[in-house]
């Protein structure tokens, strides 16, 4: 069997290296974790390839000049585009190969991240469900509430008065509408293939007509991405939701919008693993999100704004959810950037 068609199959990222950091090989799992592919790779040291790697270079040259094995935990790497990750570098000698080393990159933030995810769900399930039980509770009354205001404004002769009927006839309904968007779908929708990046256009087409003069929106997409099962409805509406927070968030100083479209080999979401998924990031330069509201962001009636629905969010969490995706943030000042992942079925 084909040695490397094995290690392609790892999730682990391995290298083979020469005592001068330069690579001679590295899986498909390299060639995510740094988002490089595989022939330029190997045209440039491995130093090359990513802003920060919390390990000197020169330790690693000196364990493969002395032949010894090196295992260092949670070291922090930071990839040329930007992406932050966690992983564990081990360096094994290679027997009968002198000045050569295999590097086991494990990628430790996954981990995390699922544990995140499923913690997360669990949270957002209660939340939902007392919600949505509140909602069911304010449903009821309001509709009698509208009942009684109809007959009651057959009932005047005064237009003044009716005035007051129909003001109250008006705020039942948006309070109507709000109880609606609280409990939305529940259940998946009827899916069908589509292209992820229409989809995102249609989002793009609909911003710019309103887009302030002082923030740039760009694209920047992988055009080999698969169609993939979904309701193309709700990845819209969870995809304007976000990038609606962001212009948001930009005013009024301005700044720069990224839609960026990536796929990711051997990836978990929730229990379930996944040979190739799609990972779409919303991604802007803003001030970022108050550290105490990143653990209930995807919370109904959580919101940073004062006109804040709280809603937004929440509505991209569920309609990622009954995708049997994810939704994702992380942010620090001058860097916001939420994911959506979604399996593609190949």
């Amino acid at each position: 069997m084909d040695t490397s068609l094995l290690l392609n199959h790892l999730v682990t990222a391995v290298l083979v290296i020469n005592k001068d950091l330069e690579l001679l090989y590295a899986n498909a799992a390299t060639e995510q974790l740094l988002g490089v592919g595989s022939s330029r790779l190997t045209e440039q040291p491995l130093s090359d390839h990513y802003q920060l790697l919390g390990v000197d270079p020169d330790v690693l040259k000196l364990a493969i000049f002395d032949g010894q094995g090196l295992s260092i935990n949670t070291v922090p790497l930071v990839t040329i585009d930007g992406q932050q990750h966690t992983v564990d570098v081990t360096l094994t000698p290679l027997e009968n190969e002198q000045n050569l080393a295999l590097i086991e990159l494990r990628q430790v933030d996954q981990q995390r991240r699922i544990h995140q995810q499923l913690t997360q769900d669990a949270q957002q399930q209660a939340a939902q469900y007392l919600v949505r039980n509140l909602a069911h509770e304010i449903k009821n009354p309001l509709g009698g509430l509208r009942g009684a205001a109809q007959l009651l404004s057959r009932e005047l002769t005064d237009p003044q008065l009716n005035e007051f009927t129909d003001l109250i006839i008006e705020q039942a309904d948006r309070l109507r509408n709000l109880v609606d968007r609280l409990l939305g779908p529940q259940k998946p929708t009827q899916h069908s293939l589509y292209n992820i990046h229409e989809v995102i256009q249609k989002v793009v087409k609909l911003v710019n007509v309103t887009l302030p003069a002082n923030i740039a929106l760009t694209q920047d997409y992988d055009p080999s991405i698969p169609d993939i099962q979904m309701d193309p409805d709700q990845l819209q509406q969870a995809i304007l939701n976000i990038v609606q927070n962001a212009i948001q968030a930009l005013e009024p100083l301005g700044g720069n919008i990224r839609l960026k479209t990536r796929t990711q080999h051997q990836i978990t979401i929730g229990t379930q693993r996944h040979k190739l998924v799609l990972m779409l990031s919303v991604i802007d330069d803003g001030p970022g999100i108050k550290p105490e509201l990143m653990d209930t962001l995807f919370y109904p009636m959580v919101t940073g704004r004062e006109q804040g629905s709280g809603l937004g969010l929440s509505i991209a969490h569920n309609f990622a959810r009954l995708h049997g995706g994810r939704i994702e943030c992380d942010s620090t000042l001058g860097h916001t950037e939420f994911t959506i992942t979604l399996p593609i079925n190949s």
